[in-house]
């Protein structure tokens, strides 16, 4: 994960200098463990590695990192986390509309995201990438793993030359084959 956020880090300084210099500074351990023990909850470290890169970007910055979605701070991931986890039976009364172990990594600003899976749903592969869909009801897994997905963003900068970079990139080509459709439509059992 180390080195793939190391070429990300490379990409993005030389190809997006502008989109770079709205990344905010990394956390540092103790932060992450603060974070962890106010959320009550424990991350992995390929998550822990991500946000010791860099703790997503600024407020201000409306620009894509991929695929339409923003890189969320880890306090904004672990907030909308608890918050959609609470909606759970009241809200989303679809099972898996929302599951408690997915954390919104990156968002699309209109309340959809791309998320990590802490326990594998659908698939029991503990670390992939979801699709939440707020408007509907598919949950595609898009990728079998963070660092995998990483490594794709790095391939598509490694094979797209700087003058025919759009910031609007999606990854959808690239990831087609790992791409697992899952239909969340049947009502949480009580």
């Amino acid at each position: 994960m180390k080195i793939e956020l190391e070429k990300l880090d490379s990409h993005l300084r030389e190809k997006r200098p502008d989109y770079y210099s709205k990344l905010q500074k990394p956390l540092s351990e103790a932060q992450i463990s603060a974070l962890e023990a106010e959320f009550d909850m424990k991350l992995p470290n390929d998550v822990k590695e991500l946000y010791l890169w860099k703790n997503g970007q600024a407020s201000d910055c409306y620009v894509a990192l991929v695929n339409n979605s923003l890189f969320e701070p880890l306090e904004q991931v672990l907030a909308t986390n608890k918050e959609f986890t609470e909606m759970i039976g009241y809200d989303f009364t679809i099972e898996n509309w929302w599951n408690k172990n997915w954390l919104p990594i990156l968002g699309n600003g209109g309340g959809s995201y791309i998320c990590y899976d802490l326990e594998g749903i659908f698939t029991g592969e503990k670390g992939q990438l979801v699709e939440y869909w707020n408007e509907y009801d598919d949950r595609p897994v898009i990728a079998p793993s963070l660092t995998d997905f990483i490594k794709k963003m790095n391939q598509y900068y490694d094979e797209t030359p700087a003058e025919e970079f759009d910031e609007f990139f999606d990854l959808s080509d690239g990831i087609s084959d790992w791409r697992k459709e899952f239909i969340v439509d049947q009502p949480i059992k009580k």
